[in-house]
């Protein structure tokens, strides 16, 4: 009667638990393939780099107030980013003329942060390339303005990659801009901004 006993609640405990190596994930119906993922905003960060028609460049960084994505089915269905438009920073100088940069770069000739303190880039859909590899659709706000963008973002054991290059005359960023003033010669500075952004999930 004891083994019969001892049988059946083998049974009972077997039957609750078909699968022991459930994850708290799995168990909420979530999968690795339909997850909402929130970035280390201290651990991402944005590498900004402007060219001036003289050959010349400065980088620098920008860094992240939030951040989510969303997969569902293997493909980024959406997600938004807030950055810290009063962060940015020039790395390839030092002492007074990165201050002066720093200072001109937050100004309304550039970025105007006190009126416009964050810049948001969304997520509104994706084509999966290959594994590990989407084509993004979505939107870039800056100081007002709201325009289309496309990228690839990456995914690897290192965390998620992006490149995008936008046009800063489509969100009024004047300054040396050949799209509001002519013959400025050696002086001017290309519409076109690269940022490499890279991301770490929690």
């Amino acid at each position: 009667m004891k083994n019969s006993f001892t049988l059946l609640m083998l049974i009972g405990l077997l039957s609750c638990n078909t699968n022991p190596n459930k994850t708290d994930s799995d168990k909420a119906g979530i999968s690795k393939a339909d997850n909402i993922y929130n970035i280390e905003t201290s651990q991402s960060q944005i590498i900004w780099t402007g060219r001036e028609v003289s050959t010349s460049s400065h980088y620098g960084t920008l860094d992240f107030v939030s951040g989510n994505f969303e997969i569902s089915n293997g493909i980024i269905t959406n997600g938004e980013f807030i950055v810290d438009m009063t962060s940015i920073n020039n790395q390839d100088m030092d002492g007074g003329s990165k201050e002066r940069l720093e200072g001109h770069l937050k100004s309304d000739d550039f970025f105007s942060v006190e009126s416009h303190p964050t810049a948001t880039l969304s997520i509104e859909n994706s084509e999966l390339i290959s594994e590990g590899k989407w084509s993004i659709t979505g939107n870039l706000s800056i100081k007002g303005y709201t325009h289309p963008v496309n990228f690839e973002m990456i995914s690897s054991e290192d965390g998620w990659y992006a490149d995008l290059v936008f046009d800063r005359s489509k969100y009024d960023v004047r300054f040396r801009s050949g799209s509001f003033f002519e013959n400025l010669g050696d002086k001017l500075i290309y519409d076109d901004i690269e940022l490499s952004i890279n991301l770490t999930t929690l």
